[in-house]
């Protein structure tokens, strides 16, 4: 055994404690995937003949919308005329799927009428509807801040004033002289009361006045909005994020220039500001798939493209963050209704990944076994090099887990535990080599260095064929045939490097150190029976 096969031995035994230090000192591990940590899986499918093109956009859209919600390596992909959508990890399934599936056009329109059936006058501060009516109504002035609901929400800019205002027409063309007139007039203005049938938003072209309801996080309706024409689409926006103003979380959105952007959302606002007929409740809503997202008071009449923020009452962390996504990822290309969805429970997960890592362990206790009992001393040394090979493998799982969001999944321990054949194959190869030598008469010394870099010629050949079909399964498939071509293809460049760098140089010092008992590495009768070279 040569020097540099030395340092070969020792440089890889080195390396790959030194990687199972560091990834357990710095806490990196692998990222489980769907299957072995709970999760949901939901697979979308086209509501009409759509092109490939499209289905790609909304794939990238949807991951998107998925990167924003901090999922774990989600897996996206294109199946058939839809789109599968895999969440590893999520809590709030709900919340995820409505931000994933939804897919109708983000688009602002004027409130011309937000009705409150649920509410009541106490809601919005008022106790006496006469007083409201005659000081607030009836004289044209705004109602304080303080008088307002917590809930409604406000859009301002950074030198507009920021109080909201309770929505009234900006003329009144009577004056009602009765009580009950005034009541009703207040509890008309304040949408209280009423329930207007949803329309139809199938044959909406965008020009025409509908009602659409908004919903909270529990998906129980709190308002309905008559809402006038569209005045911009989402793709008038460039940007919308959530950051933390003060004390309070709100949404900054950042719009295109010119007409197609902060023009267009200029004139709507100009309207609201004024409480012109077409918008007389004096805020707009961003609509998506069929629903308010938000319907902010418009606190002035001209913005910056970059200098509007979305308040709420106020907002949380989670609430803000979710308006962002919605708003700036707002538009499929295509629209996708749920066709099939799974909810993998973390029990049930976790049960997944206790049968695999049991059916690994047996399977390389009965490896282990059978080697050691077959060639001995050369079936430790294969059993060694499984352990380096693994504990390299190991370090880099947790790498790409913890840096890449690389998910280990069921079929990915599958992966691994097929590789545990192939491994065990390579030190076969090599052995196999050294006993044919010595049938035809050579010493166990000569045998091993001269069969090595004829086994390993063979190794390679045989490696580079489960590479090939690793690669094509990963390039041709998606989902879990994928992760089991990736862990496979991995398994089998590191059983490669094994095998040089550990295995071959460990056979020949081994050799050089018990030449004379040959029967220590199972090949003892073999060269009492050959004959000399």
């Amino acid at each position: 055994m040569n020097q540099r096969q030395l340092v070969y031995l020792i440089g890889i035994t080195v390396l790959s404690i030194a990687g199972l230090v560091a990834t357990f000192a710095v806490g990196n591990e692998p990222l489980l995937g769907l299957d072995l940590q709970g999760g949901v899986e939901v697979r979308y499918q086209a509501t009409e003949e759509t092109t490939t093109e499209s289905l790609d956009q909304a794939v990238e859209i949807i991951r998107s919308r998925v990167d924003s919600l901090g999922v774990a390596e989600p897996e996206i992909s294109r199946v058939d005329e839809g789109i599968l959508v895999q969440l590893p990890g999520v809590e709030d399934t709900d919340r995820a799927l409505e931000l994933v599936g939804a897919t109708a056009e983000l688009e602002f329109r004027p409130v011309i009428q937000r009705f409150n059936p649920g509410a009541s006058l106490a809601d919005f501060g008022i106790d006496d509807p006469v007083e409201f009516y005659d000081e607030t109504v009836a004289s044209q002035t705004t109602l304080p801040p303080d008088t307002v609901p917590d809930e409604d929400d406000s859009t301002s800019d950074e030198t507009a004033p920021t109080e909201t205002t309770i929505p009234f027409p900006t003329t009144t063309t009577t004056i009602l002289e009765t009580d009950e007139e005034k009541i009703a007039f207040v509890e008309d203005l304040l949408g209280l009361g009423q329930t207007p049938d949803l329309t139809d938003l199938t044959d909406d072209d965008g020009t025409t006045n509908i009602i659409i309801a908004e919903f909270d996080d529990d998906q129980n309706e709190v308002a309905r909005y008559e809402l006038g024409p569209v005045g911009l689409k989402g793709d008038g926006l460039t940007d919308a994020n959530a950051i933390l103003q003060g004390s309070e979380w709100v949404v900054a959105p950042e719009f295109k220039s010119g007409e197609e952007g902060i023009n267009a959302f200029n004139r709507i606002a100009s309207d609201c500001f004024n409480r012109l007929p077409s918008c007389a409740v004096g805020a707009v809503a961003m609509a998506l798939d069929g629903r308010v997202i938000s319907a902010p008071q418009v606190n002035a009449a001209e913005f910056g493209r970059d200098q509007i923020t979305i308040s709420g009452g106020p907002f949380s962390e989670q609430e803000a963050k979710d308006l962002a996504v919605a708003l700036r990822f707002g538009a499929l290309p295509v629209e996708l209704e749920p066709e099939q969805q799974r909810v993998v429970s973390g029990s049930l997960g976790e049960d997944a990944l206790n049968a695999g890592v049991i059916a690994g362990l047996i399977g390389l206790a009965i490896v282990a076994l059978y080697v050691i009992w077959y060639y001995r001393i050369l079936g430790a040394i294969a059993i060694a090099s499984l352990l380096i090979s693994g504990a390299l493998l190991w370090t880099i799982i947790s790498w790409l887990g913890s840096t890449q969001g690389l998910a280990l999944t069921l079929a990915g321990i599958t992966g691994l535990i097929v590789s545990i054949g192939v491994s065990v194959d390579s030190n076969i190869v090599y052995f196999e080599h050294v006993k044919e030598d010595m049938r035809n008469g050579r010493t166990l010394g000569s045998s091993v260095e001269r069969a090595f870099p004829i086994a390993y010629s063979t190794i390679v050949k045989a490696d580079v064929a489960s590479l090939i079909a690793a690669v094509l399964l990963y390039a041709l498939t998606s989902g879990a045939v994928r992760g089991f071509a990736f862990y496979l293809g991995l398994a089998t460049i590191l059983d490669l490097v094994a095998t040089y760098f550990f295995m071959g140089p460990a056979v020949k010092w081994l050799a050089g150190r018990y030449s004379e008992k040959p029967k220590s590495f199972g090949v003892g009768a073999l060269a009492a029976s050959g004959e000399s070279a």
